[in-house]
């Protein structure tokens, strides 16, 4: 395990994770970061709650940004030139944010065409 990916599955636990997704006014920050931290390490049926939400969300904020495909789990997955337009950054910080996240989680979040599929 890389140390960055360590250091992020030790910061939370699910009961510290549960109990900040219920808190009333926490620090949005704080929030993402455990919802991030349950979305990777949390109970299947939490990450599903959460899998569904985000693409409510996402549908919701982003209403151009369509899925090119489906990663082997389900998970949608976008061209990384519609989320930078969508974002509103560069191609390159796209990619490098995506590289941190792969980072930090010890998963990996990038696909190419071949690598998905267009059913869900």
């Amino acid at each position: 395990m890389d140390e960055t990916m360590i250091d992020f599955h030790r910061q939370w636990t699910l009961e510290s994770a549960m109990e900040i997704l219920q808190h009333p006014t926490v620090d949005s920050r704080i929030w993402a970061e455990a919802v991030e931290w349950l979305l990777i390490y949390g109970p299947a049926e939490i990450r599903e709650i959460l899998q569904q939400a985000s693409g409510h969300a996402t549908l919701a904020s982003f209403p151009e940004l369509q899925p090119q495909g489906y990663a082997p789990d389900g998970t949608p997955c976008y061209g990384i030139a519609e989320l930078a337009e969508a974002l509103d950054i560069s191609e390159e910080k796209a990619r490098e944010k995506l590289e941190e996240m792969e980072e930090k989680h010890g998963i990996r979040h990038g696909y190419g065409d071949d690598e998905t599929t267009g059913l869900q």
